[in-house]
């Protein structure tokens, strides 16, 4: 089914690769249905406890696919689209807002985590601007280019920039579109995590295992939606979801268990997301 990416599964992660390295992993349309696709399939599979979003070869995605980007100067009509791709990965109790094009991965039930395993810009940094954590090698180096390329702030970049490093940085990075390596990028809270080249994947897995093995897979995705849609709304109102969410969480399983295997001092027993 896919082209332009591979997909594998290997409890608890499901890894998404964008497979381009000729060209740098530029995102295509079809690239972006396939990612869609592939997310909506790990959301469903009860093995998958983690999302993991990378690029083959040296890059992580290089932007949009400059072929495309010069056939919608020209005028020309964009490819027809693959029915067969159609996907609706996501949490149907959040917000339209969290729904639509790359922003939909704010509604994933289940963590994201984008690998930077190199370079990234422009379509593709904003793309990673919707996983919900950041990973990158020390090789990762990262431009938004939009402003070189007399482009705006595109694909929701300026509302996610601002909000994960502050607007200052924010309009730094968008405005002079200049290169940051991964060790501004981690102090400016770009990267959550730095790690020596080789180390990513395994680092990124071994987050994942620890987390598959004792936290909630209810709680995290509670927790995802109290997080992002927070983003959008006053204290007064999350501070009120907040206690009613934790009022409801005293009667799932999840609860029970987790208190039982701390005062048993064993590894808890959850439900994985896709099991119901």
């Amino acid at each position: 089914m896919y082209e332009q990416i591979l997909y594998e599964v290997s409890n608890p992660i499901a890894t998404i690769t964008f497979n381009r390295p000729d060209r740098l992993n530029a995102m295509t349309d079809r690239m972006g249905d396939e990612l869609k696709h592939a997310i909506a399939r790990a959301e469903a599979d009860p093995a998958v406890a983690v999302i993991v979003i990378t690029g083959a070869g040296r890059g992580f995605c290089a932007g949009a696919d400059l072929k495309g980007l010069q056939a919608i100067s020209a005028g020309e009509r964009g490819r027809e689209h693959d029915a067969s791709l159609d996907a609706d990965p996501g949490d149907a109790a959040m917000a339209e807002d969290f729904r639509g094009p790359y922003s939909y991965m704010f509604s994933v039930r289940k963590p994201i985590v984008a690998a930077i395993n190199g370079p990234v810009a422009g379509l593709g940094l904003a793309a990673a601007m919707f996983a919900d954590m950041r990973f990158a090698s020390e090789r990762a180096v990262f431009t938004t280019a939009f402003s070189r390329r007399g482009l705006i702030a595109e694909w929701g970049i300026g509302w996610t920039l601002p909000r994960i490093v502050g607007p200052s940085h924010a309009l730094d990075l968008l405005w002079s579109a200049r290169k940051v390596d991964a060790a501004e990028a981690e102090r400016i809270g770009l990267a959550n995590r730095v790690f020596p080249h080789d180390e990513l994947l395994p680092g990124v897995r071994a987050w994942a295992e620890d987390v598959a093995a004792h936290c909630s897979p209810t709680s995290l995705q509670v927790m995802k939606r109290q997080v992002w849609t927070s983003m959008t709304r006053d204290l007064g109102p999350a501070m009120t979801e907040s206690l009613e969410l934790m009022r409801e969480s005293f009667d799932r399983p999840d609860f029970k268990e987790g208190v039982d295997s701390f005062l048993e001092k064993r590894a808890p027993e959850f439900a994985r997301i896709g099991e119901e």
